[in-house]
């Protein structure tokens, strides 16, 4: 008996792919999935920001009163906030109104502001003008982890702008012919600035810089970085973008008013442009 181990079979080992019955389809569904995933990163990159406007700084520097003045029109006595205030305001040539968020200055809520920092298209730190020059190194802690946490935020995310807004001119002591709002903003300015560069340096240095906040909290640099010659913090150079001062007040301008007492003029201008 003899046996065969000759087959009849033929296989086609060198068929081309094009040829599988199953090519089109599955090109088809590579192609579609491609074409999804470049949709969701354009639009993800191209998605506008929410319609938030955060007020964020100190306890007392002067927040829920502005609140009030933006979405009421008037300035009603107010007391230091222990839970976070979200009103809509109406701004004129814009479609939908804005979200108003006051976030307390108070060391176990202000972080609250995080939130809504991804809806946020404006930020806006309020600070004492005032009393800038005694607590200058708690308002730069405060500051810094509002920096911080902006430039945490994913890279295909665009940054809300941000105001650093010195309030209270109508308080700042000037001569008869002195310009108060803009000696306050160039007040506000240099402490922050000052105590911002004293921090980075601290922890550049090995040093925690628990001890240059009021509320002994333990940071780091991230969040100041910037392309000033030699490192040394500006705000003009800040890597998370333009940072603008204005100075305000809840004490309308009149005739007789002292020079620079604009009320919260300069923050309507402002929100006409970002928000």
């Amino acid at each position: 008996m003899s046996v065969n181990s000759t087959s009849n079979a033929t296989f086609h080992w060198n068929t081309p792919l094009a040829d599988s019955p199953y090519f089109l389809p599955a090109s088809f569904l590579v192609a579609l999935f491609a074409v999804i995933v470049v949709y969701a990163i354009a639009r993800r990159n191209s998605a506008p920001r929410g319609n938030v406007l955060l007020l964020v700084g100190p306890s007392e520097a002067g927040k829920t009163a502005i609140m009030s003045e933006l979405v009421y029109g008037q300035t009603v006595p107010t007391h230091t906030s222990l839970q976070t205030n979200v009103s809509l305001m109406s701004v004129a040539g814009k479609k939908n109104p804005v979200k108003v968020v006051d976030v307390p200055g108070h060391p176990r809520i202000r972080d609250q502001f995080r939130d809504y920092l991804s809806e946020a298209k404006g930020i806006v730190f309020v600070a004492d003008s005032n009393l800038v020059s005694r607590n200058g190194a708690a308002v730069a802690e405060h500051l810094h982890a509002i920096m911080q946490a902006l430039l945490s935020l994913p890279p295909s995310h665009k940054l809300p702008a941000l105001l650093i807004l010195a309030h209270k001119v109508d308080l700042v002591k000037t001569s008869a012919t002195a310009d108060s709002s803009a000696l306050a903003i160039d007040r506000v300015q240099k402490v922050l600035q000052r105590e911002l560069e004293k921090r980075r340096l601290a922890q550049t240095g090995g040093m925690g810089v628990e001890t240059l906040g009021s509320e002994d909290e333990k940071s780091d640099i991230s969040g100041l970085e910037c392309n000033s010659p030699g490192g040394v913090f500006q705000f003009e150079d800040w890597e998370g973008g333009d940072v603008v001062f204005l100075g305000t007040s809840l004490r309308q301008a009149s005739a007789d008013s002292e020079k620079g007492t604009a009320g919260l003029q300069a923050l309507h201008d402002w929100m006409d442009e970002n928000l």
